[in-house]
């Protein structure tokens, strides 16, 4: 059974150590954000976690009309221990909704079979493909806090849509999700 940490509060979205900090605010259901995310990994592995520290936050965007639900489900995951850390719980959780995006979308934004999905079966769904149980921690009446720093913070820094990049705290228009990870490489100066 996961057990939520002693502070109940949800683990930064943070890897890495190094400088420059790579801020990535992605929505949990958008085709550009998966690509992105999935290159996270690979970028930290080239670059080093000590030459590079990766953030990632969270745009839950309206016309994904799950994403809300989504969103709140990752936040969950990371205040789950489960022999790995918070935020490796909501890596794995966006891992699974990336990998099964189809799933957690409408057709058009609109129409299609997940219409007559209810919030409680998009909860465990996630929870089978992420192999974490998050049901319970959806439940935690603190994780609106953790949703809406998220929203603030993307609105206080201009970004409205998603993926966006920002480098050292300002936004990118050289990084999109199309690059390749050497591309993000020379970006971002690292050796």
């Amino acid at each position: 059974m996961n057990n939520l940490n002693l502070f109940g509060k949800p683990d930064p979205l943070v890897w890495g150590r190094g400088s420059p900090v790579l801020e990535v605010f992605l929505e949990p259901t958008c085709p550009f954000s998966a690509k992105a995310f999935k290159k996270i990994d690979p970028l930290l592995l080239q670059a080093k976690e000590e030459s590079l520290t990766v953030k990632i936050w969270l745009l839950s965007q309206p016309w994904h009309l799950f994403s809300s639900i989504v969103t709140r489900s990752i936040f969950a995951a990371s205040t789950i221990e489960t022999g790995a850390a918070g935020r490796d719980n909501a890596k794995a959780v966006m891992m699974a909704v990336f990998s099964h995006r189809e799933e957690f979308e409408f057709t058009d934004h609109c129409k299609g079979p997940n219409l007559n999905k209810t919030p409680a079966e998009v909860i465990e769904l996630i929870s089978c493909y992420s192999g974490i149980d998050v049901g319970k921690a959806f439940q935690e009446s603190s994780l609106h806090s953790e949703m809406k720093l998220h929203a603030k913070y993307a609105r206080q820094n201009g970004i409205h849509l998603t993926p966006t990049f920002m480098v050292d705290g300002i936004i990118s228009t050289e990084m999109s999700s199309g690059q390749e990870v050497a591309e993000w490489i020379e970006i971002l100066s690292l050796p």
